[in-house]
């Protein structure tokens, strides 16, 4: 975990002085000198900032320290464990020697008796860093303003990991205001306390009847099957899309209500008037900045399909379509930085050979702690099965989780025969059926679990989960989701999601068969190969570089050695 880069001053030493000073150091063994100062640049590399912006301090740099992980750092769990010990007492000896405040810059004099006349030791800990910022600038308590407090913010969002939002500013100004008139001696002037974001607008119930009305019967159609425009039957939408699409249909009627009186909004026609619907999403683009953003792009189209469901008129439908396809041209194309970085990752054929080791690894330890904790031994070795699964068949969390035995985890050929993973297309998000062969090494795996962990995890139930959770039904896909990103955080050192697995597999497919999107899009259960170029399309480039730089290295092998 790296520190925030910024070009902030530092108030205090950096650990670029706190190497000079230690390789300086005639006190020091020149073993210590030596250990020392290896550790404070292998911790200062993993943290990905120069030392001279690094505070030199032990309870500064403590947290993000403590978050670096091994496997990430290209270091054993030992030898970390000995970077971060080495660094911890270097520091504390460079603070015992060159008088380094453990809490950060020293306080002047008129600070630190103002500070001793507060009595609340809270109010106190939540004005301690602003105080030590205005000792270190040179700010007497009289000249402390909004401009200083801003420089505050930005210098401990720099310097530290301590919350800088408005909820942190809040409770440092109504810290120093609550000392006006109370401390002896406190200047004056009062701080400007940050409002609170409050929910703006008309609430549900100011919407006029008609209007509620026709939402509640367009939220019930999505909750029944229903055919659509070509006559194609539509599965019902799940509770959590339902919920989403009235949430959605709520910030619109607030949004509306600024441009007309809310009382015309009598219905959802009403509503989805074209020219009201453009000012909406006009409003939505200029909040999110100079391009709409995914929320407003979305919105387009969801408006349009809500306009079909209440059979608006074919000239609004035009409109309201034009809207969406202008929107479309901004939407980005590809990865999100996000998954671009985790794919870079997993792209390292030790990292990715890690995360493929790791069900082995996992179900080897459910097997040491099945005697005395089964219940903890059933569930490392429910993720072992689970992060196993999604290695070869890079499904949706949400199929992950509703594995069934005997209909979705099957042996077709015979019970000695590894196992197929199947799923109808009822039962995938597009509606593309699945079916992925899985090898005898991940079959033999599942079958340990299902026969020796998994009876510690059904607690009597009969019901088929493969997965199944704490009462009736499946583990929830939350709490599954959540354990196998821990668990690979743990062991590897990479943050993944069930989803990024996808990512991954197709970035590892498309790097060994270039070019090969409808491999890709079968990999995947993609309806549509566009879907497929669209998000991996990109990967190409990284592609393109790897060939060149090959290129490049066999046509300098071939130089003679005196050319």
């Amino acid at each position: 975990m790296a520190l925030p880069m910024s070009n902030a001053e530092l108030l205090e030493p950096s650990f670029a002085d706190a190497l000079a000073a230690i390789e300086g150091a005639a006190d020091l063994s020149a073993a210590q000198r030596q250990h020392w100062s290896c550790s404070l640049r292998q911790i200062v590399k993993m943290l990905g900032r120069p030392a001279e912006t690094i505070v030199a301090r032990w309870t500064a740099v403590r947290i993000p320290i403590g978050a670096l992980h091994q496997a990430a750092a290209g270091n054993r769990l030992k030898t970390l464990q000995n970077h971060k010990a080495n660094v911890r007492r270097a520091l504390l000896w460079f603070a015992g020697e060159h008088d380094v405040a453990p809490r950060g810059v020293p306080l002047t004099a008129e600070w630190l008796a103002l500070k001793e006349r507060v009595l609340d030791r809270g109010v106190r800990a939540r004005l301690s860093g602003l105080m030590r910022y205005c000792s270190g600038k040179k700010v007497r308590p009289d000249e402390v303003s909004e401009a200083t407090l801003d420089g505050y913010m930005a210098y401990r969002a720099a310097t530290t990991r301590l919350a800088t939002n408005i909820a942190a500013r809040r409770e440092i100004a109504r810290s120093w205001n609550t000392c006006v008139g109370v401390v002896s001696g406190w200047p004056t002037r009062r701080l400007a306390v940050p409002p609170l974001a409050k929910a703006k607008g008309p609430t549900w119930d100011d919407f006029p009847a008609g209007l509620r009305h026709d939402i509640e019967n367009y939220l019930l159609g999505l909750a029944r099957p229903r055919r659509g425009l070509r006559g194609k039957r539509i599965r019902p939408c799940k509770p959590s899309t339902i919920r989403t699409r009235r949430e959605e249909l709520v910030a619109v009627v607030k949004r509306a209500a600024v441009v007309v009186p809310m009382d015309s909004l009598t219905s959802l026609r009403v509503l989805l008037k074209p020219e009201l619907v453009e000012q909406v999403l006009e409003a939505f683009w200029k909040k999110h900045g100079e391009r709409p953003g995914i929320f407003t792009i979305d919105l387009a189209w969801k408006l349009l399909s809500v306009g079909r469901e209440i059979g608006l008129d074919t000239a609004d439908l035009e409109k309201l379509d034009d809207m969406r396809a202008n929107l479309e041209t901004y939407r980005q194309a590809g990865l999100t930085t996000k998954n671009l970085a985790l794919i870079r990752q997993v792209s390292n054929r030790d990292v990715w050979g890690s995360i493929v080791r790791l069900p082995d690894a996992l179900m080897q330890q459910a097997r040491r702690m099945q005697e005395h904790s089964p219940v903890k031994a059933g569930i490392t070795a429910q993720i072992a099965v689970a992060i196993g699964i999604l290695t070869l068949a890079p499904i949706r969390l949400g199929n992950l989780g509703r594995i069934q035995l005997g209909e979705n985890l099957i042996k077709p050929g015979g019970i000695e025969a590894p196992y197929w993973l199947v799923f109808p297309d009822y039962d995938v998000k597009n509606g593309v059926p699945l079916e992925f062969e899985l090898d005898r090494r991940l079959s033999n795996l599942i079958e340990e679990y299902v026969d020796d962990f998994r009876p510690a995890l059904i607690r009597g139930s009969n019901e088929p989960w493969l997965f199944p959770g704490d009462g009736r039904g499946h583990k929830t896909l939350a709490t599954l989701g959540t354990q196998i990103t821990e668990r690979i955080w743990e062991a590897v050192g990479v943050r993944m999601t069930a989803h990024q697995f996808r990512h991954a597999a197709a970035a590892i497919l498309l790097k060994h068969r270039p070019g090969e999107y409808e491999l890709a899009r079968r990999l995947l259960g993609h309806r549509n190969i566009e879907t497929t170029k669209k998000f991996y399309c990109g990967l190409e480039t990284t592609q393109a570089t790897e060939i060149y730089g090959d290129i490049i290295r066999r046509q300098l092998a071939l130089e003679p050695e005196d050319a």
